[in-house]
């Protein structure tokens, strides 16, 4: 009895002629017509690609071993809490940072062990570094590929793969997990707390995602082994089952459910516990604001930042489960046979409701609290209060509260009834009111104030720049005539890109360099940092300009290969994306030496914020922390000098005694 063929509704023409075959397992496997109607398989291993563009098979394994020894070797000894060896530079070998080192256990045990809310949050920053910069490596894989027209550099499945693990990457593991850390760090001192109200939590929380991260991503991760190994005589066909998910970030049914690789299903667990993590995050953010706060800190008081934060830790609350049952709904279909998203059952377009009913309150979870640093940071430069504050707090509420009413205008082209389509259309022009109002305010507390371009405020000013044409052509997708013309379209990316590449990088990269000296008790070189964040700058707005424009002459979005009348504009846009990279390493290379070779901080006002009366808690908690140590040679001095006349007392007490028993 033959095996029936299901048609699959494939999200990639490059492959419209490929036809699923349930294999009686409920699951499908990709093939084509051959010749004399014989069925052909089309995918690719992806370990064969690899061994065609790299001679990593070539490399014995002991040399993967040394390198591994060396990598563990070197973190040990950065992470030991020895007397540091000093260079010629001035820098030194131990990376104890900044003022949280003190009376906590030495080497690796401390950052495995921890429970204090700065050190977490560290962990989560350099986290959320690492997986930017592997997502960023997707990014320019990417667009190295679009630099001509035809399939050149990488394969379509490839390609397909890699840009859905650089949604995956950049949206779960992050934008969040980065603002997390900054939170975790930064909050309890905004408040005057010691801790968050839940540091076993917290700590729980952040060790859940790095095994998250290797769920999602473990398609490369055990192809990589699978190379690695296969040099020995053992049977690695069970790695290579786990190719990379080619489905795109968004997942639509019925080809997530159709699709034979079991990577899907490990990395539908590995984005359901990055969310159970990303929600007890939230949890403890809330509690902490609600019951850390000093009696002397009312709702009036409270700072813009720790509003913020609490307004994204509501959305998480209600948005994170949602997508966590979504998950294991799609689950049980690829696995069980259930029909929560099949025709005969609930349907596909169930799962796209579902989906960006947690999507679009996902944009505000990650752009809310890179608002709040911008609102933060901005009036430190101007010299000036925040113009507006109750406004801007009423705005991010308002935000949070329509971003559930908005998510249907991702699905104006599914045939949605067009009363539908008005009403969402409608909420969706009505939440770029309260967004405004952060933008108006934000111009009003530079007007007249006595500005300081620093890397700080550049990278505001840029976040504001990019947020204005982001936001503008986030409108017209509200439009549905015109989102039906641009839907699916490059247009679409460069929208989104100027608000997750624009606002939200920036903002973080400007919280790095306003609080560098406070974490590090270092200062970094502002002039290379200025410089890179004018690159990141223009960067930003080359590519996603370039885009817009795209979009507009209607190249759609996903396509590894194009029509040639796309090719300038492509490689404009792949130049800004190279000009991004360079801005990155930049930044990279700047906090890493300033961190072990930056002048040491001796005054807690680096920015001069006591003359403006914005000397906030933080930096007051920096100040004493500062006294502490300062203080600390000066007593250990008088405890030696008092040791001393001690032992001089005593030495002449002898003398004397010896003296007076002599015959």
């Amino acid at each position: 009895m033959g095996l029936p063929s299901v048609r699959c509704t494939d999200a990639f023409p490059v492959a419209r002629n490929r036809t699923c075959v349930s294999d009686g397992a409920n699951l499908y496997s990709p093939f084509v017509e051959g010749a004399g109607g014989r069925k052909v398989r089309t995918l690719r291993s992806i370990r064969t690609v690899w061994h065609e563009i790299t001679m990593i098979d070539m490399i014995p394994g002991v040399v993967f071993a040394v390198i591994i020894l060396a990598t563990l070797t070197a973190y040990y000894r950065l992470r030991s809490d020895r007397p540091a060896a000093s260079f010629a530079d001035g820098g030194t070998a131990s990376a104890t940072i900044g003022l949280t080192g003190r009376e906590k256990p030495a080497s690796i045990l401390r950052w495995v062990t921890t429970v204090d809310h700065k050190d977490i949050g560290l962990l989560y920053i350099l986290f959320g570094t690492a997986a930017a910069l592997w997502g960023m490596t997707d990014a320019m894989m990417m667009r190295t590929e679009l630099l001509v027209p035809e399939s050149a550099v990488w394969d379509i499945e490839t390609y397909n793969a890699v840009f859905t693990a650089h949604g995956f990457t950049m949206l779960f593991f992050f934008v969040t997990p980065v603002f997390t850390g900054i939170a975790n760090y930064v909050l309890p001192l905004l408040l005057g707390a010691d801790d968050l109200a839940f540091p076993r939590i917290n700590a729980i929380a952040f060790w859940l995602l790095p095994p998250s991260l290797v769920m999602v991503r473990g398609g490369l991760i055990t192809d990589v082994i699978g190379m690695t190994i296969g040099v020995l005589p053992l049977d690695v066909t069970a790695l290579e089952t786990l190719a990379p998910v080619a489905t795109g970030w968004t997942m639509y049914t019925p080809l997530s459910v159709q699709m034979a690789n079991p990577q899907i299903s490990v990395t539908l667990l590995g984005l359901h516990l990055s969310g159970i993590a990303t929600t007890m995050a939230a949890i403890n953010f809330i509690v902490t604001i609600f019951t850390e706060r000093p009696d002397d800190l009312g709702w009036d008081k409270l700072d813009i930042f720790s509003w913020n934060i609490l307004v994204t830790s509501g959305l998480i609350l209600l948005a994170f489960p949602l997508l966590g049952s979504a998950l294991i709904m799609l689950l049980l279909d690829r696995n069980f046979g259930t029909t929560f998203f099949v025709v005969d059952g609930g349907g596909p377009i169930l799962w796209q409701h579902l989906f960006w009913f947690f999507g679009h309150p996902e944009v505000y979870i990650l752009v809310l609290p890179a608002f709040g640093l911008m609102s933060l940071i901005l009036p430190k430069f101007c010299g000036r209060r925040l113009f507006g504050f109750r406004f801007i707090v009423y705005s991010t509420i308002a935000i949070g509260i329509l971003s559930f009413g908005v998510w249907a205008h991702h699905m104006f082209a599914t045939g949605l009834d067009p009363r539908l389509r008005a009403s969402f259309m409608a909420v969706s022009l009505a939440i770029a009111i309260p967004s405004a109002i952060k933008e108006f305010n934000w111009i009003a507390t530079m007007w007249n104030g006595r500005i300081r371009l620093t890397a700080p405020m550049i990278c505001i000013i840029g976040g504001m720049s990019t947020f204005v044409i982001g936001g503008i052509t986030g409108v017209f997708l509200a439009s549905v005539p015109i989102d039906l013309v641009v839907h699916d379209t490059h247009y679409v990316v460069g929208h989104f890109h100027l608000i997750v590449v624009g606002i939200i990088p920036l903002a973080m990269i400007a919280a790095s360099y306003y609080w560098f000296p406070l974490i590090t008790g270092r200062m970094y070189d502002q002039r290379l940092a200025r410089m890179q964040a004018i690159l990141l700058i223009i960067g930003s707005f080359i590519t996603f300009v370039a885009l817009l424009v795209l979009g507009y002459q209607g190249m759609p979005r996903r396509y590894g290969v194009y029509p040639a009348e796309f090719i300038t504009l492509n490689q404009v846009a792949s130049i800004g994306a190279f000009i991004l990279g360079v801005s990155v390493v930049l930044w990279l290379v700047n906090m890493i030496q300033s961190a072990r070779a930056g002048p040491i901080v001796r005054d807690a006002d680096v920015w001069e914020l006591k003359e403006t009366g914005q000397f906030t808690r933080e930096w007051q908690w920096f100040e004493e922390r500062l006294e502490e140590r300062q203080a600390e040679p000066a007593r250990a001095g008088s405890e030696d000098e008092a040791a001393s006349d001690e032992m001089a007392d005593k030495a002449d007490g002898e003398k004397t005694d010896d003296t007076e028993h002599e015959p």
